[in-house]
């Protein structure tokens, strides 16, 4: 049951890539070009020598992209369905579906929004090269604090239930996370690389593109794979019941 899940799972994580670099192509790679066009000038400005075009633009906006987009997709949708597979009846009463919408928000919230406002992807030009190790371990360690307080906000979430109730249990815990996540992100250090003259209307458009093929990617998931799930459990339990009736 698990390998035809995570089957599944995989196969619905590759249509989420393709709908992502579809949306990534069409509303993320113009303000790329934008990025790089700004970024060409402030060089020449500067009397820098341009550098060298290992890769070109047509293939990273193009197959280079497309690549990225579904192997990874692909990757976290295996994790989706490993996950979901081990959840799926025991944080919850809810169906396949269910199940999968809410870990579907739960993955997007934890791993994508939650990170991302504390440090919001950025285009080219904005950044410093020499940071760029600094800003990633700062990235990940936001992702592993807001995984690690979820998994705690939902073990705490289900023992308030028992006392206060469903609703009211759900509440206190959400409260405890967002309070959790706050403490956190006033801890991290801040990062603010921008440039005075990049646009900050072409900034704040490229932030909202990089937040939608993560909203894509998640609400692929929980809805496609949740569908496909039940799907296949209804007929994994309706083959189970005939065996034992036969």
């Amino acid at each position: 049951m698990v390998g035809r899940l995570l089957l599944r799972g995989m196969i619905v994580g590759a249509l989420a890539g393709i709908l992502v670099f579809a949306f990534a192509h069409i509303f993320g790679e113009p303000l790329v070009d934008w990025a790089i066009g700004f970024e060409e000038k402030a060089a020449q400005a500067a009397g820098e020598a341009p550098e060298p075009e290992i890769v070109s633009r047509a293939t990273q906006a193009g197959i280079g992209l497309f690549t990225g987009s579904v192997i990874f997709s692909t990757a976290i949708g295996g994790l989706f369905a490993l996950v979901f597979s081990l959840v799926y009846g025991r944080i919850s009463s809810f169906g396949a579906r269910g199940t999968a919408a809410l870990l579907a928000i739960a993955a997007f919230v934890t791993i994508s929004l939650v990170p991302d406002i504390k440090y919001p992807a950025n285009p080219p030009a904005v950044g410093n090269p020499e940071t760029i190790g600094a800003r990633t371990e700062l990235f990940f360690i936001m992702i592993v604090a807001s995984t690690a307080g979820m998994i705690v906000a939902i073990g705490f979430g289900r023992r308030l239930t028992a006392r206060y109730g469903s609703w009211n249990g759900a509440i206190i815990a959400g409260i405890g996370y967002i309070a959790f996540i706050a403490l956190i992100q006033y801890l991290l250090p801040p990062i603010d690389e921008v440039p005075e003259q990049f646009s900050a209307v072409v900034l704040w458009r490229f932030r909202i593109a990089s937040l939608g093929m993560h909203a894509i990617l998640w609400a692929t998931l929980g809805l496609a794979f949740g569908a496909w799930a039940e799907r296949q459990l209804t007929l994994v339990h309706s083959s189970n019941v005939t065996a034992r009736r036969a």
